[in-house]
């Protein structure tokens, strides 16, 4: 009896050995074989140029991958990219299916409300953009009667549903927004200013014009994570900071906008 006693009693212990090493292994999701972390990054793949899938990789690219990759560098992080639609990122944040959302997104109150944002890496503004032949819209007071394109959920879809008499016609898509003004289907899109700049600088066939709304306050974007992640926005924003110092920063801002970041974004 004491010898199989002894027996049973060494087994078990082998067996919560090899299930504490399985254990350990799998402990965090967010965790290599190095213990190097993992960001999950949720953005919404049709901003150009801020975040669009290569037609040759089908990898993402744009500032805004450019930018969180080079912060996660910092971090000592990898990043997973996760295709969340941009009124979706949000709630994905808010029922932690991502860690951060980076996706062209503008810092509002409303969504300060709902998410913490970290230091803004891009200062914007919005844009009409209609045909070069258009020559009675020239401001947003005069996209009343108007058929207008946006896209969901953003700063250029909220001016515009305050036009009054103007119908408004929502896509998933920037280029689905503008895609309705060069099939004639709507007069004008509103957009964010460098998205139809950059569409301009890709379609200069398609004879559009662009009136920029300088009556608008400045947009900033900001990288959005939930509430109860200040720690992860300390983080970012000192990764930030030290692209800046470096000089990191302001090559990516050059390579996609030809020209030196801002030097007055306010730091949250």
């Amino acid at each position: 009896m004491y010898m199989n006693f002894k027996k049973i009693v060494t087994i078990g212990m082998v067996a919560m050995s090899v299930m504490a090493a399985f254990t350990g292994c799998g402990s965090s999701n967010n965790t290599s074989s190095t213990n190097e972390k993992k960001i999950i990054v949720g953005t919404n793949p049709t901003f150009v140029p801020f975040e669009f899938k290569d037609e040759k990789t089908q990898g993402y690219d744009g500032y805004d991958i450019d930018m969180i990759n080079a912060i996660a560098n910092k971090m000592g992080a990898k990043v997973e990219f996760k295709n969340v639609s941009f009124d979706a990122l949000i709630p994905a944040l808010m029922s932690k299916d991502i860690d951060i959302a980076v996706s062209g997104m503008t810092i509002t109150p409303e969504r300060k409300s709902k998410v913490l944002f970290a230091t803004p890496y891009y200062e914007s503004g919005l844009a009409i953009v209609t045909k070069s032949s258009t020559t009675t819209i020239n401001s947003i007071n005069d996209l009343s009667n108007h058929t207008v394109s946006v896209q969901l959920g953003t700063t250029g879809a909220k001016a515009a549903h305050a036009i009054n008499g103007a119908t408004i016609k929502e896509f998933d898509h920037s280029n689905e927004a503008l895609l309705e003004l060069k099939i004639g289907n709507v007069e004008a899109a509103v957009l964010d200013l460098p998205v139809a700049q950059y569409y301009m600088s890709k379609h200069p066939e398609e004879n559009l014009k662009i009136i920029p709304l300088n009556n608008n306050a400045k947009e900033y974007f900001g990288i959005a994570m939930s509430q109860d992640n200040s720690q992860l926005q300390k983080e970012i924003n000192k990764a930030i900071a030290d692209l800046k110092a470096s000089g990191e920063f302001d090559k990516i801002y050059q390579k996609w906008f030809n020209q030196n970041a801002p030097t007055d974004m306010p730091v949250e």
